[in-house]
């Protein structure tokens, strides 16, 4: 387990976090979420121990171990080929066999007549056991099942490392973290560098992976499918929430009801306690009590609502209208320095088309998205754009071509003619640019910053064909939302490469997959090119590979006859087998379910005491009987107490239950 108890960090007058409190065990999978600044990586960090904390703020048991795979990573070692430094992940084992080879040169030279020989034979014996007991002799084969999985072929297991781009040196570091198979898992952004397919296995490992884990990441359909808890950052308070990304939206959407209501009250006691002070302030017989107003004033804790900005909305600017075709590519073919990235590869767009551009990296979707746009040639074939067709497009190299010395809004006003300056704020808003942050210059931008300028700069110039290349990539949830609508909404043609998969069901209508050189179009969303890729497989009789680098059914059978039964067992037998399993599994939950419905029927009560006295809390008539009002504020208070100390104990009583039903 490990632990997290009321960590506080402080910058200035503002708090990063205050009274930070959580647990995380080996069943949690973890989404940290939180608006962009609200310090989710820190908090990664100081738990890793990358940041120090005061002693025993976080603690974790003595035998947990944690991988950490950050945003950003320092170079590999040089000299390393793909496959040496994969290994690196299993040194204590390979430690194991350079001690043994030793012990073994020993005894080859040693005479079995010595005293010592006994013992030489022991560690021999010592080491050979874990050896035995270990993973070793799968090493080879378990670094080719991850790293195939994430995108590497075979040839690639003999190349330096120092040849890979920093996107595939991102995954040979995550590789690594999951070889190592430590107790908990950290992921800051593990999706930005990997495409569809990759991502799709990775997300089949980390399902079945025993251990614990936190993931940052702004891809909400990663995070629905792999998480069970959700911990929001927010005004440096941090909230639990039970269920991945979807229920924290609808949980938080009622929470942030109550605090509202709250708020609202708080806010209304103190204008009436304000304008007491302002009637009688000039009364000497009035003194006494107005100074005692004006020190509950100061006394109370101020409450805050959470930073959930307003929902900002916007329209592409008009175009003209394009005709029938919009872009027709025939029997393109691109090479790099004599390398072959496509051949014989059509392709036809037509006004009003949403279309998705997948495939492994390094299959050619940025090379063809240049290539639509006119920004590169390509080495065979010819491009088509029809009648009126006016393009927009969007790159990783156009937060380069940026003007240094413009601010953020001169920046906007270049292009932006269509919008007033409203408009153009309101849009700036949706990429995170709000209040002075407008009047920032180009050169202090971030590189992320940077890029959704230039998203924002491109979305505002009128166009009927848009070509974004990987648009979401720095981008958070909301501004991913506001994009998103407005790509619904936009009645041109679009032409996108991207891995985020809500981002992109929501609005394409066509997938074109770029694979081994070729392209082939899919008539429908997201949702139906990946079932028939599964579709596909399974006709082919691919199995997917588990943990263990066997498929599910080889798996079983091989535990089947490790375990010494035999494999074909009568009904009967099975049948009783299962009665003894369901037996032993009840009878050791029974005791915990009678105490968990105890504890939920405390939890409903106090939740309805909460709900009512909110209610009675937020009628401002309350508020002209100071006794009642009092009164009633001391109820909640209790109430409030009580509620938090049956929390914990019921989210004990149903973890274990989780434990013992995931056991048997």
């Amino acid at each position: 387990m490990l632990q997290i108890n009321k960590l506080s960090l402080q910058y200035g007058d503002k708090h990063l976090f205050k009274d930070v409190s959580a647990r995380l065990n080996e069943t949690n999978h973890v989404g940290l979420v939180g608006v962009n600044g609200t310090g989710k990586s820190t908090l990664l960090k100081m738990m890793v121990g990358t940041i120090e904390t005061d002693f025993g703020v976080i603690s974790k048991s003595k035998k947990a171990t944690i991988g950490y795979l950050p945003q950003e990573i320092e170079g590999l070692s040089p000299n390393r080929t793909l496959m040496q430094e994969a290994e690196t992940a299993f040194e204590h084992l390979l430690k194991l066999q350079r001690d043994l080879d030793k012990i073994n040169e020993q005894l080859g030279h040693a005479d079995p007549q010595s005293p010592f020989f006994a013992d030489i034979l022991h560690q021999q014996g010592e080491l050979q056991h874990q050896l035995d007991g270990s993973d070793f002799f799968h090493i080879e084969a378990n670094i080719e099942k991850v790293l195939t999985g994430l995108g590497f072929t075979k040839a690639d297991m003999s190349k330096d490392c120092q040849d890979f781009s920093g996107g595939w040196q991102m995954r040979i570091m995550l590789a690594k973290l999951l070889l190592t198979h430590p107790s908990f898992i950290f992921l800051d952004e593990p999706t930005n560098h990997l495409d569809i397919e990759s991502l799709t296995w990775l997300e089949e490992f980390l399902k079945s992976y025993r251990g614990g884990m936190i993931i940052i990441s702004h891809d909400r359909a990663f995070l629905d499918n792999l998480t069970n808890t959700t911990w929001e950052l927010s005004l440096g308070r941090l909230t639990v929430y039970k269920g991945n990304y979807s229920k924290y939206l609808h949980d938080k959407e009622i929470r942030l009801e109550v605090q509202r209501a709250a708020y609202n009250n708080q806010q209304a006691k103190i204008q009436q306690t304000m304008r007491f002070v302002t009637r009688f302030r000039a009364k000497s017989t009035k003194a006494k009590q107005v100074q005692g107003r004006l020190k509950q004033l100061s006394h109370m804790e101020r409450l805050e609502l959470e930073d959930s900005e307003q929902k900002i909305s916007f329209r592409f600017p008009p175009a003209a209208a394009s005709g029938r075709l919009a872009v027709l590519a025939d029997k393109l073919a691109k090479e790099y320095d004599g390398k072959l990235v496509f051949n014989g590869l059509n392709l036809e767009v037509n006004r009003g088309d949403k279309v998705a551009v997948v495939g492994v990296n390094g299959a050619g979707k940025s090379t063809l998205a240049k290539i639509l746009a006119s920004l590169i040639k390509p080495s065979r074939g010819t491009i088509r754009h029809g009648h009126n067709v006016i393009i927009s497009y969007f790159g990783q190299h156009q937060a380069k071509e940026l003007s240094r010395e413009l601010t953020v809004l001169q920046t906007m006003e270049q292009t932006d003619t269509a919008h007033t300056i409203t408009g153009t704020r309101s849009i700036l808003g949706a990429f995170l640019f709000r209040g002075d942050d407008v009047d920032k210059k180009v050169m202090v931008l971030s590189g992320g910053e940077k890029s959704r300028l230039a998203l924002a700069r491109m979305i505002s110039t009128p166009a009927n064909l848009l070509i974004m290349d990987e648009p979401t990539n720095h981008l958070d949830m909301m501004s991913q939302d506001i994009l998103q609508e407005g790509l619904k909404q936009y009645d041109g043609s679009i032409i996108v490469v991207s891995h985020n998969r809500f981002f992109l069901d929501s609005f394409i209508n066509k997938v074109l997959e770029i694979k081994d050189g070729k392209a082939t179009m899919y008539e429908g969303d997201l949702k139906y090119y990946l079932s028939k890729i599964k579709q596909a497989e399974v006709k082919q009789g691919n199995v997917r590979q588990d943990t263990n680098g066997r498929g599910k059914n080889d798996r079983s059978a091989a535990e089947a006859a490790g375990s010494g039964t035999n494999i074909k067992k009568s009904g009967k037998e099975l049948r009783k087998e299962n009665a003894k399993l369901r037996s032993a599994k009840n009878k050791q939950l029974r005791p915990l379910k009678k105490q968990l419905a105890g504890l939920e029927k405390e939890v409903e009560e106090f939740e309805r005491i909460k709900k009512e006295l909110e209610q009675i809390l937020s009628d401002p008539e309350l508020y002209k009987n100071q006794d009642a009002f009092a009164e009633k504020n001391r109820e909640y208070q209790k109430n409030n107490e009580l509620l938090n100390r049956v929390y914990p104990k019921w989210e004990e009583a149903l973890e274990k239950i989780d434990k013992i039903e995931a056991e048997l």
